[in-house]
C-alpha cells in the first residue's frame, strides 16, 4: 500500500521540527523554511521558462542547496548535532559568485535601477529574487529572536538573491528583451 500524503498531525496547527520538537505552524522557523520552499518552487519555474542549458544545471544545483537550507532551518538546533543534516559549504557561495561574474561579463554595466519585467522569465526571476530576500529576512529574524541559524545559510541566501538579480538581467540579454531602466519622476 502506498504511503498516505496526509498524516492529520497538523490539524491542530502544530508541526514537528526535525528531531521531534512540536511548534506552532506560525513559528518563525516554520515561516522561514516555508519561504525557502516557495523560493525553490519559483526557481523551478524560472528553470522551466529559460531554455539555457548551463543555467538549468546551476539552478538544479541551487534547488538542491535550498533543500539543504530548508533541512537546516527545519531542524531543532538542540538535537541537530545528533543527526546527519547536510551542510552548506563556502564552495556553494563561491559557485554563485563565479556565475554572477560570468554573466556580468556579457551584460552592459547598470546605470540605473532596473524595473522588473520585459519578459515573462525575467519577471519570474525577479519574483524569485524577492522571495529569496524574504527568506533571508526570515533567517535574520530568527537570529534576532535568539534562534540558531547557521551563518552560511544567511550568507548563501544573500548571495543567491544577487545571483537571481543578475540572472534576471542575463535572461533579458539572452532573450533579446529590453531592460527597463527606472527613470524617477522629478
Amino acid at each position: 500500500m502506498a504511503q498516505k500524503i496526509y498524516t492529520k498531525t497538523g490539524d491542530l496547527g502544530l508541526t514537528s521540527l526535525i528531531g521531534g520538537t512540536k511548534v506552532p505552524k506560525s513559528h518563525i522557523r516554520i515561516e522561514t523554511y516555508g519561504t525557502v520552499d516557495e523560493l525553490n518552487s519559483y526557481i523551478g519555474l524560472v528553470s522551466d521558462m529559460f531554455a539555457h542549458e548551463h543555467t538549468r544545471i546551476i539552478l538544479k544545483e541551487v534547488q538542491d542547496r535550498l533543500f539543504t537550507v530548508g533541512s537546516s532551518l527545519a531542524c531543532d538546533p538542540d538535537k541537530e548535532p545528533l543527526m546527519k543534516i547536510p551542510d552548506l559549504k563556502e564552495e556553494d557561495i563561491n559557485l554563485l559568485e563565479r556565475e554572477i561574474d560570468a554573466m556580468n561579463e556579457v551584460l552592459v554595466p547598470m546605470k540605473s535601477f532596473i524595473i522588473p519585467g520585459g519578459d515573462v522569465a525575467v519577471s519570474h526571476a525577479h519574483v524569485a529574487r524577492c522571495v529569496c530576500r524574504r527568506a533571508e529576512r526570515g533567517c535574520v529574524n530568527c537570529i534576532e529572536n535568539e534562534l540558531f541559524v547557521e551563518p552560511l545559510v544567511v550568507k548563501y541566501l544573500n548571495r543567491l538573491s544577487d545571483y537571481l538579480f543578475t540572472l534576471a538581467r542575463f535572461i533579458s540579454h539572452t532573450n533579446g528583451a529590453q531592460e527597463l531602466a527606472w527613470k524617477p519622476r522629478v
